[in-house]
């Protein structure tokens, strides 16, 4: 009795620790979705923020928020295209480690260009736009290069697999055309049935052994006058009467 007890509480303890470990694990998952979705609706807000100061603030405060959505926008589209054909082509796991380095300076221009937003002597913002614009171009470049070269890399394997499935499909159709290069075979009626074969087996009328068909074939059918056979039995024939 003191075993099954043991068992149960064994049990009951397995089933308390594997719904634990399902409750973190369903808590953990639930919280990187709303973290995931809190920094997506974030990211939206600011980027509308900045093409509404784009437009509603001119000089040099509207310059540095065109340079933060060019460089935000940019830098999303390279790291979308990287991450998308990674799960496709290992190759773009170098190229993808280039992205994570260049997102270093990005990251750092980025918030460089959000304090200097806050800045109120405005003739040093002035005076800093040219650097930062050529800093925002290299980066742009370069993320923009690494965007296409992968791109590029894609739509060539998608050319040659078309290419090679274009070669097969006409090797195919040519296949099933056979008939339109090959004169259609001529029509052959039907072969007749061959009369069967008279065999010993099969024969009506049996023939006839050889002696007495070599005695049939030197008889004649009529004995000639004069030679009839004569027998000692009959009489000898008496002479016709002249008178």
């Amino acid at each position: 009795m003191e075993a099954v007890v043991a068992v149960v509480a064994l049990i009951f303890v397995l089933f308390m620790v594997l719904g634990a470990y399902l409750t973190v694990k369903v808590v953990g998952a639930a919280k990187r979705g709303v973290d995931r979705t809190i920094t997506q609706a974030r990211r939206t807000v600011e980027e509308s923020t900045l093409r509404a100061k784009t437009l509603a603030q001119p000089g040099a405060l509207g310059e540095l928020a065109q340079l933060r959505l060019s460089l935000r926008t940019s830098m999303r589209a390279t790291q979308d295209a990287l991450h998308a054909g990674v799960a496709e082509d290992e190759s773009l796991k170098e190229s993808l480690g280039l992205f994570e380095r260049l997102s270093v300076h990005g990251h750092e221009l980025d918030d460089e260009l959000k304090r200097l937003e806050r800045e109120p002597d405005r003739a040093r913002l002035v005076e800093r736009l040219p650097a930062l614009r050529e800093r925002t171009e290299q980066i742009t470049k370069s993320a923009e290069a690494l965007r296409w070269a992968a791109r590029d890399r894609a739509r060539r394997f998608a050319d040659d697999d078309l290419d090679s499935l274009s070669q097969q499909i006409d090797m195919e159709a040519g296949a099933l055309r056979h008939w339109a290069t090959e004169p259609p075979p001529a029509h052959t009626p039907p072969p007749w049935p061959e009369a069967p074969t008279a065999t010993a087996d099969h024969q009506t009328w049996p023939d006839v052994p050889e002696p007495q068909a070599a005695e049939q074939s030197t008889r004649p059918a009529i004995n000639p006058p004069g030679q009839r056979p004569t027998y000692p039995w009959e009489k000898k024939p008496r002479p016709e009467s002249t008178t």
